[in-house]
């Protein structure tokens, strides 16, 4: 949250489905961010395996000793993005639509896995997807997000942990997103031992991620680690 003093905080979002805007709203502003009533009615129609609808999902992806970049993710987003493209959605106005690949970003973290992301999606579709950091997102929006976090376990992080962990990063990542939010990860990076105040802080935005994920029926999907301590 922006102190009262310090900036202007805009309490209604005229992006963020409301199943969505309740993780985002909790997580990061107090509970205080409230959905437009045009938020209502977006969503996307079934054909994938993210289900029909709206809202936010944690999508466990294990993989070992990846740092910056996880091939395994990549892939597994490519696959996501060529179901998508077989899906409608319908936006803010009411208007139905295909999906198309302006309508999903991919994010990570990293540049490396950006590159890994991209060659993933033109490998598989034949085209270049909208792939990027969080920072070059920041102010963006699209009917589908894909957050790609890339490292295997805290060991592996190539740099300090505040910054894979980072709330800002997870926040700007999820809110992009009109319809879904997807966060693919290793579940190892949930066990993570916490030695400062923020980085607490910050895993607890991913742990009230999991609680707020609505699943994904996939038979490639994994058990979560045992969490956090």
């Amino acid at each position: 949250m922006i102190p009262a003093d310090r900036g202007l905080f805009l309490s209604e979002t005229r992006r963020l489905h409301p199943d969505l805007c309740r993780y985002v709203s909790q997580a990061f502003y107090e509970s205080k961010l409230l959905p437009h009533a045009s938020t209502f009615g977006q969503g996307v129609s079934s054909g994938s395996r993210l289900g029909a609808g709206a809202g936010l999902l944690f999508i466990p992806v294990e993989h070992d000793h990846r740092a910056a970049r996880s091939a395994e993710e990549a892939r597994l987003a490519a696959e996501i993005v060529e179901e998508l493209l077989r899906c409608r959605w319908t936006d803010e106005k009411g208007r139905e639509a295909s999906l198309t690949a302006a309508d999903i970003l991919l994010v990570a973290p990293y540049n490396a896995q950006v590159a890994e992301l991209s060659r993933a999606v033109q490998d598989r579709l034949g085209f270049p997807p909208r792939a990027g950091t969080v920072d070059k997102f920041q102010g963006q929006e699209a009917a589908v997000v894909l957050y790609s976090m890339a490292t295997s376990s805290p060991e592996d992080a190539p740099r300090h942990l505040d910054f894979l962990y980072s709330r800002n990063r997870l926040n700007v990542a999820v809110s992009r997103a009109r319809c879904f939010a997807v966060v693919l990860a290793s579940p190892k990076l949930l066990d993570v031992q916490c030695k400062t105040p923020e980085l607490m802080r910050a895993l607890n935005a991913f742990c009230q991620l999991l609680e707020a994920s609505r699943g994904v029926a996939s038979p490639d999907r994994t058990a979560l680690g045992d969490g956090a301590h």
